[in-house]
């Protein structure tokens, strides 16, 4: 029977092992139908977690076997976005190759049929120092303050529009727009910019590959496009945070940012689409999903994590029709 821990007007929450729900008692109903699956596996951490990570080949092979299984949930012009970490060999200052032999294998998986169509980084200026030893106690490595976000599909076209997702313009665009003209002419690139290429508002910039939900220039504003800007600062957040330390919870300490989830939902779905999580800890993604009106499933293997991601869904300000325990 399929454990649902909730449901929402608009998704469920199942607890149990993905893998094996994904191929089995949830393969009939998903099949064919996910828009994008949008999802954080365990990195293939040194130390064991609570949340859960394996190690070397076995991380790898792993890994590589969910392509086929994710490949088959799709619709014909769906994706897969997958956040993915960065790993150190055990004991050296020396990153590991595993997770992009891990990535590698997974587009490559020969059952799978994916072909990547974008890398992006994401920018997290709170990530703690690490690995610890070598960057606050030998201090000769510098602050890992970033993740790969991978985007694939199984065709080159599957459904995006960037006009989503326009982050606003700057100051200096503002200003170009308004007084009408720039100095055009040959660049030492040898690129021809004529004099009307970047008259026309389009209501902000096309956001580029490298995430800042948070400026990395401190004495610049961040540019985040308003419909993920909204979302992020809600108060939901907050509200999930408060409940945690009521009910005695730790909250998941890999929380997504909802920045980062809002993005891709926006850019690769439609409201009414279907967005899958398979590693959902406290269920950012569902959280995202039903504020933009998308349909979702998430799946944890902790139930702790989907006990607490519950209080995301309580907040009066969501509205949602919440059904616990099933």
């Amino acid at each position: 029977m399929k454990k649902i821990l909730y449901k929402t007007n608009l998704g469920k929450y199942y607890l149990g092992n993905s893998e094996d729900l994904l191929r089995n008692k949830l393969n009939k109903d998903l099949k064919g139908k996910v828009q994008l699956i949008f999802t954080s596996p365990p990195f293939p951490l040194n130390q064991k977690k609570k949340y859960g990570n394996l190690k070397g080949n076995v991380y790898k092979e792993w890994f590589i076997s969910l392509a086929e299984i994710y490949s088959e949930l799709l619709t014909d012009n769906g994706s897969i976005v997958i956040e993915l970490g960065n790993a150190w060999e055990p004991e050296r200052p020396v990153q590991s190759l595993l997770p992009l032999e891990s990535l590698l294998g997974f587009v490559n998986n020969p059952n799978a049929g994916l072909r990547l169509c974008q890398q992006f980084v994401c920018y997290n200026p709170a990530r703690l120092p690490s690995p610890a030893q070598w960057v606050t106690v030998n201090r000769i490595r510098t602050t890992d303050s970033y993740t790969n976000v991978w985007w694939m599909s199984k065709t080159d076209y599957p459904k995006a529009d960037n006009s989503k997702v326009l982050r606003p313009y700057s100051k200096s665009m503002k200003n170009l727009l308004k007084r009408q003209s720039y100095n055009a002419g040959k660049r030492p690139s040898q690129h021809h910019i004529s004099e009307k290429s970047f008259l026309a508002d389009h209501g902000g910039s096309i956001m580029p590959n490298v995430l800042e939900f948070e400026s990395i220039d401190k004495t610049k504003e961040a540019r985040i496009p308003e419909n993920i800007f909204s979302i992020s600062n809600s108060r939901s957040t907050d509200y999930f945070l408060q409940r945690c330390k009521e009910e005695g919870y730790n909250p998941h300490p890999a929380r997504m940012q909802p920045e980062l989830v809002s993005f891709f939902i926006e850019f690769l779905t439609e409201p009414g689409d279907l967005v899958l999580d398979p590693f959902a800890g406290s269920n950012t993604t569902g959280h995202c999903a039903e504020i933009t009106k998308r349909k979702w499933v998430s799946i944890e293997m902790e139930k702790e994590y989907g006990m607490q991601s519950i209080f995301r869904f309580e907040d009066p300000s969501l509205r949602s029709l919440l059904k616990v325990g099933f």
